[in-house]
C-alpha cells in the first residue's frame, strides 16, 4: 500500500499526539482522515463556487419575480 511521509514540527507532533489521544485512535489514523477530510472540503468548496457562479444569472432572474 503507497504511503506518504509527512514531517511536523516537535509542537504540531505534539498537537497531532493530544488530539490522537483524545479521540482514541493512532496519530497515522487521527493524520489519514484528516487529510481526506481536508481534500473532500476543497472539493465541496470548489463545487459550491463554481454552482455559484453558474446560476448567478439564473438567481438574479428568479430574485426578481
Amino acid at each position: 500500500m503507497p504511503a506518504l511521509n509527512v514531517t511536523f514540527t516537535d509542537d504540531e507532533m505534539a498537537t497531532l499526539r493530544d488530539q490522537a489521544a483524545k479521540e482514541d485512535v493512532s496519530m497515522k489514523a487521527l493524520a489519514h482522515d484528516a487529510v481526506l477530510a481536508e481534500v473532500h472540503r476543497r472539493k465541496v468548496t470548489a463545487a459550491a463556487i463554481r454552482t455559484a457562479r453558474i446560476s448567478a444569472g439564473l438567481n438574479k432572474r428568479l430574485a426578481t419575480k
